[in-house]
């Protein structure tokens, strides 16, 4: 469990896989808790599968929405090349949350550009508390592909100081009725996996 006076979270990952969404239910789950919290998101070509990342704050005070590279205590990636992108925003003891897909970018499918073989693989090497996380396969085991970025809110839900009663507040309140119900399932999926479950 995260204590610090200033906590930060990196979200990265590209358009269409609802990181600014999994941005906002953290940020709003750490303000039910009565956290002080600052947001920072840049879109990008979102729309287009462009890369997307959401610095997160919170803490007893919180100054500044921009997390300093090197000072990040979470990394979630939601795709691994985003992940091997922003590694240098995590600190030397922090938790990098990777989702184990593959979404390769237009500098790769026009061939301008390579996509790294195993870029899980190079993430775990780099660094130590890596943990890999099979969020298309747990996705759909929970109902819907379009919950991974639930089912990665619940897995950093473990390391955050906020209530479980809190985070079933925040979906219910903030996502459409009828997707509650795979979404509260997705964040419990995420919530309950244990480390030695995550690893790749």
């Amino acid at each position: 469990m995260i204590r610090l006076e200033t906590c930060n979270i990196l979200l990265v990952g590209v358009g269409g896989q609802g990181v600014l969404l999994a941005s906002e239910l953290l940020a709003l789950g750490c303000l039910g808790a009565g956290l002080d919290v600052k947001k920072s998101e840049v879109h990008g070509m979102a729309q287009r599968g462009g890369t997307v990342s959401s610095h997160l704050r919170f803490g007893t005070r919180v100054y500044s929405p921009i997390i300093p590279k090197g000072d990040a205590h979470v990394l979630v990636a939601f795709e691994a090349l985003e992940g091997l992108r922003s590694l240098d925003y995590l600190r030397e003891d922090g938790l990098l949350l990777v989702n184990k897909q593959e979404i390769k970018p237009t500098t790769v499918t026009s061939g301008m550009a390579k996509y790294p073989h195993d870029p899980c693989s190079d993430l775990a090497k780099r660094h130590a508390r890596t943990e890999i996380i099979d969020g298309l396969k747990l996705a759909q085991e929970a109902g819907d592909v379009r919950s991974i970025n639930t089912i990665l809110v619940g897995a950093v839900s473990r390391a955050l100081p906020v209530p479980e009663s809190v985070w079933v507040d925040v979906i219910q309140k903030n996502l459409p009725k009828k997707i509650v119900p795979l979404n509260l399932r997705a964040f419990e999926v995420g919530r309950s996996l244990e480390a030695s479950t995550r690893g790749g």
